[in-house]
C-alpha cells in the first residue's frame, strides 16, 4: 500500500474488488449493496423526470427535501429537532467531509482522525492545509481517555468521529458522546460526525446521533447519506446537519465548489423519505449481518465483536495464519480461497498489518451463504 502524508490510494481497495473479478471470487470486500433499490424510489425518479427538476436547486438543497428530512428526524426513536437552516443537501459525504473541514481549517491546523478510519480522511485534511492526528484504537476499538488527551494541543481545530464505525462496526452511545464532549469542552474544537449508516444500528440499540448532544450540537457538522440508507449511491445526494452559524460557513465554500446536488433525485428522495420506515431497513440488514455471524462460527475465523452497526464485520484470522501480514492473506483468500474481503491495516495510516480482515455483507443472501459455505469446505 501506497501511503504518503495521510494519504492512502483507493487503487488498493479497489484492488481487492478486481482480484475478486479476475480470479470469480465471491466479493465481499466493499460496502457496495448488489440488490435491487426499493421499486417506489424508482417510480418517483421516473415521476421526477416529469416534473420541472432540471435545473439547479438552491444552494441548501431542494425545500421540498429539507421539509422531509426535518420530518424524518422528528419521528425517530432519538428524535433531532432540527431547522431548514440547519439542513445542507450535498453531493455525498465525502464533500460534507471536505467542505466541512474548508469551513474551519487554518494552514497548520491539526485534526484527530480516530483509527481505524476510512481513507478519504487524512486526504481530506492534507488538501485543507491541515495536519492529521492519528489516534489508534485499542483492540476493543474504544477511547482510552487517558491516551486521547495526548493528541489534543493547542493547534487542534477538530476530530472526526464515524458512528457506525467503517471498519469496526462500533456504535457511539451517549456516554461516548459525553465523554469525548468532556475531553474537548474546554478547547475550540470542532467536530466531523460521519454517520452515514445511522439507519443501521442493530439488536434494540437506536442511533445516537452527536447532533442531539446538547454541548456538542453548536460545534458539529454532521454528516448522513441517503446513498447508505437507500442503497443510492451513485444518486449523489446526502445532507448535512450544522448550527446556523457553521452552515452559513459551509454554504460560503459549498457555493465555489458544486452548489447543489442532483436536483431529480432530490424530489425522488423527498418522496421516498416520507414514506421510508427505518425499522425495516435496520431489520433487512441485521438479518444479513446474523446470517454471516452464523455461517462463519463454521470456519476457523472468530468474530470477537459482533457488529453493532453498519454493513460490515471485522473478523480475526490468527487461527488460519500466523505468519502473513493481514494483506498478503486478504489476497491469498481473495486468489487461493475464492472469498474476497479487505486487510484492517487498509484503515490506518501507518500501519502494514494487524491481525484482522474486514467482510462487508450488504450483499445479497445468496452471494453471503455461497461465500461463507465456500469457505466452510475449504478452510
Amino acid at each position: 500500500m501506497d501511503k504518503i502524508y495521510g494519504f492512502t490510494h483507493y487503487s488498493f481497495f479497489t484492488e481487492m474488488s478486481e482480484l475478486a473479478t479476475r480470479h470469480g471470487s465471491f466479493d465481499l470486500s466493499l460496502g457496495l449493496p448488489d440488490f435491487d433499490i426499493d421499486e417506489r424510489l424508482t417510480e418517483f425518479l421516473k415521476e421526477a423526470a416529469e416534473k420541472s427538476t432540471y435545473h439547479y436547486e438552491p444552494l441548501a438543497g431542494s425545500p421540498l427535501l429539507i421539509e422531509s428530512i426535518i420530518r424524518f428526524n422528528t419521528k425517530r426513536a432519538h428524535s433531532i429537532s432540527v431547522t431548514n437552516r440547519e439542513i445542507t443537501i450535498v453531493p455525498c459525504a465525502t464533500f460534507a467531509l471536505y467542505t466541512s473541514l474548508k469551513s474551519i481549517l487554518n494552514q497548520g491546523d491539526e485534526v484527530i482522525i480516530i483509527q481505524p478510519s476510512y481513507y478519504t480522511y487524512g486526504p481530506a485534511v492534507v488538501m485543507n492545509g491541515g495536519i492529521p492526528v492519528y489516534y489508534d484504537l485499542d483492540g476493543d476499538f474504544t477511547i482510552q481517555c487517558d491516551l486521547f488527551k495526548k493528541c489534543i494541543t493547542q493547534k487542534t481545530k477538530a476530530v472526526i468521529v464515524n458512528s457506525p464505525q467503517n471498519p469496526t462496526g462500533k456504535v457511539w452511545k451517549k456516554e461516548d458522546w459525553n465523554q469525548l464532549y468532556e475531553l474537548i469542552k474546554d478547547h475550540d474544537i470542532y467536530l466531523i460526525s460521519e454517520e452515514i449508516y445511522d439507519t443501521y444500528c442493530y439488536e434494540e440499540e437506536e442511533h445516537y446521533s452527536s447532533f442531539i448532544h446538547p454541548g456538542l450540537r453548536e460545534r458539529t457538522f454532521c454528516i448522513f447519506s441517503f446513498g447508505k440508507m437507500f442503497h443510492t449511491s451513485g444518486w449523489k445526494v446526502s445532507y448535512m446537519l450544522a448550527s446556523e452559524c457553521l452552515t452559513s460557513r459551509f454554504q460560503c465554500h459549498q457555493q465555489y465548489i458544486s452548489y447543489s446536488a442532483n436536483a431529480p433525485a432530490q424530489y425522488a428522495i423527498a418522496k421516498y423519505l416520507d414514506v421510508f420506515d427505518p425499522d425495516i431497513n435496520k431489520k433487512f440488514m441485521q438479518k444479513k449481518r446474523d446470517t454471516f455471524s452464523e455461517m462463519i462460527k463454521e470456519t476457523p475465523f472468530l468474530i470477537e465483536q459482533q457488529s453493532e452497526g453498519s454493513v460490515f464485520q471485522v473478523v480475526n484470522f490468527r487461527t488460519i495464519s500466523k505468519s502473513m501480514t493481514d494483506v498478503e492473506f486478504s489476497k491469498w483468500l481473495t486468489i487461493e480461497k475464492k472469498v474476497s474481503c479487505l486487510p484492517l491495516s487498509a484503515f490506518y495510516n501507518s500501519r502494514d498489518n494487524s491481525d484482522y480482515i474486514r467482510f462487508s455483507f450488504a450483499k445479497k443472501d445468496e452471494l453471503i451463504i455461497q461465500a461463507l459455505e465456500h469457505l466452510r469446505k475449504n478452510l
